[in-house]
């Protein structure tokens, strides 16, 4: 790990990991269970970008916003989300955290400010550039994160939105996680220059190893700092990659086409670059904690999947009937 400066704490370190390893075996699993077709719709794994969300996040206070993306299941995780909710949400069961309403794109929790994912690429901008503007007006010291990809750095809204940033010097970080890929393509195909020259002319930026927690954990915390000061906002760009495809199950509409060789996405799931045992060697080089406590922690995980899974498939489906409550505060106008 590249962050001499930024030494492990125990306690946080092990809540870090304990987080990067929940979301892991989360979309393990819902990568299997997707396969075996007992999902009701389609999932965007996380997996391969464990690092970027959980070491943003980690620095986050409670009642700090975020918004996020289509692949936001970890987002969801890292910001504190329930997972029995959030599977719940995923299989369509009243008991989700949308009440199933909303299914895996868009899973929120305005308690844990989680202002939600997004199945329109490039939506949060928007949302977390108001949710700033609203921190700034009310002269609350929140902060809003907006999670996006670099497909989403091509959409108008991301100029426009750190522009009244940059304008209004609202509390925001844009948090970009360049993955490479924009959906089926290959960005560099369908963009032109480096996406932090962008945002550099509007606020302070930087690019850093997505895949070193404690490297996105140390230029979060800066933009954090900064924006609680009411000195505006920052673009925070990690460099990652998506190990599983855009969507699972996108073999069988691709027509045999591809986009990616399996030789590109080998060499990131080894233990050089995979970011969940990137961190282990480096609690462990640090003697921070033990072979055994990750096993530990690392069963721990599992079995808190495994029991949100079965409360997902014990749960209620979801009705239309319960749409008119979720859409109007007064039912009476549907007397």
């Amino acid at each position: 790990m590249n962050s001499p400066n930024h030494q492990p704490v125990r306690e946080s370190s092990l809540t870090i990991l304990g987080r990067m390893i929940l979301i892991r075996r989360a979309e393990e699993l819902l990568a299997r269970v997707c396969k075996e077709g007992r999902l009701p719709g389609a999932v965007h794994l996380y997996i391969g970008q464990e690092a970027s969300g959980v070491g943003a996040c980690s620095v986050l206070e409670e009642r700090d916003w975020i918004t996020s993306t289509h692949r936001g299941h970890g987002h969801f995780l890292a910001k504190g989300g329930d997972i029995r909710t959030m599977f719940a949400e995923i299989w369509g069961k009243r008991e989700g955290i949308c009440q199933g309403m909303g299914g895996s794109m868009h899973v929120a929790d305005l308690s844990k400010g989680i202002l939600g994912a997004n199945g329109i690429v490039g939506g949060g901008f928007a949302i977390a550039t108001g949710a700033a503007f609203g921190a700034q007006l009310r002269g609350e010291r929140r902060v809003a994160l907006c999670f996006f990809g670099d497909g989403a750095a091509n959409q108008g809204v991301f100029m426009e939105s750190m522009n009244l940033a940059s304008a209004w010097a609202l509390p925001a970080i844009f948090l970009c996680e360049n993955n490479g890929l924009s959906e089926f393509t290959v960005s560099s195909t369908v963009t032109g220059g480096e996406l932090v020259d962008r945002a550099a002319a509007f606020m302070p930026s930087v690019v850093v190893d997505g895949n070193d927690v404690m490297a996105v954990r140390a230029a979060v915390e800066e933009a954090v700092v900064r924006a609680r000061a009411g000195d505006g906002p920052s673009y925070v760009e990690t460099v990652t990659y998506r190990i599983h495809g855009h969507l699972e199950g996108e073999e069988g509409f691709l027509a045999g086409g591809t986009y990616r060789t399996q030789e590109e996405v080998i060499p990131w799931s080894t233990a050089d670059k995979d970011p969940i045992e990137r961190f282990k060697k480096y609690l462990l080089g640090n003697q921070v904690t033990s072979g055994p406590e990750i096993n530990a922690i690392d069963l721990e995980m599992k079995n808190q999947v495994e029991e949100a899974m079965a409360f997902a498939e014990a749960g209620e489906d979801a009705g239309p009937g319960i749409a008119q409550t979720l859409m109007f505060a007064d039912e009476e106008i549907w007397q």
